[in-house]
């Protein structure tokens, strides 16, 4: 009889392993409803959906294993990070999906209210705060909107060698800035930012992209506390935070 692994699992949603298949459980259809339409629009191999019944939705495994994990050293070649870098100007060149990202003035919003809540709670001190907030007014400019995956992190792009096999978890694609995709890609892994912009193929602001580590790390970290997670671990996100000073 298999065994069922807990992948992840938070009061949100949560994600099974059963042999070779994911059942990936949400509390929001939302979520789920983006999920299968961005996989079969974007361009770049992603898992197959096997059935669907909510909340539940039942994906293939892919072959490979995952570019890395925020917080380890990354084993994988400098030739399978471009290889995400090049699925990853693919898929910034497709059409875009239909439905919206956040606005400029959304973001900018959630980060003062973020910035204030790690402040005025303690969790951060005032000055790692402070200096990284100014670092991420770069990414608050206008950008021409592409077909973002929205949360690209190493772990959810699967290479076997120096080939993707394909990306999962796509909730939270959207139209939205290329650079994030490339921020959220090499953060805490800022050694393989040049292989990912090599095989990006074009030339892409670093500023910018440093910026968004900024920017996603201070928006973060209250959600990761929150949902049992330790942004503070080495590596992660309070790291991140603190290499900008």
């Amino acid at each position: 009889m298999e065994e069922v692994e807990v992948v992840v699992a938070h009061h949100e949603r949560a994600t099974l392993r059963v042999g070779d298949v994911f059942l990936k459980i949400d509390a929001d259809q939302t979520r789920t409803d983006v999920e299968v339409e961005a996989m079969a629009m974007a361009p770049i191999p992603t898992p197959e959906v096997l059935w669907r019944k909510p909340p539940v939705l039942a994906l293939a495994a892919l072959p490979g294993t995952a570019l890395g994990r925020l917080g380890e050293p990354s084993t994988a070649s400098p030739a399978a990070w471009a290889a995400a870098g090049a699925a990853a100007r693919m898929l910034h060149d497709a059409p875009l999906p239909p439905w919206p990202g956040r606005s400029l003035d959304e973001l900018a919003s959630h980060l003062d209210g973020e910035c204030e809540w790690l402040v005025t709670n303690g969790v951060l001190p005032t000055d790692l705060v402070t200096r990284n907030r100014r670092v991420a007014e770069a990414a608050l400019r206008p950008w021409a909107p592409v077909f973002t995956h929205g949360d690209l992190q190493v772990t959810h792009v699967f290479v076997d060698t120096d080939e993707i096999t394909g990306v999962i978890d796509w909730s939270e694609a959207s139209q939205g800035d290329a650079l994030f995709d490339l921020a959220t890609l090499t953060l805490g892994h800022e050694e393989h930012l040049s292989d990912v912009v090599a095989g990006y193929g074009t030339d892409v602001d670093l500023d910018v992209i440093r910026a968004w580590w900024s920017l996603r790390s201070l928006l973060a970290v209250r959600w990761l506390v929150e949902h049992g997670f330790d942004p503070s671990s080495p590596g992660c996100e309070v790291d991140v935070l603190r290499s900008r000073l």
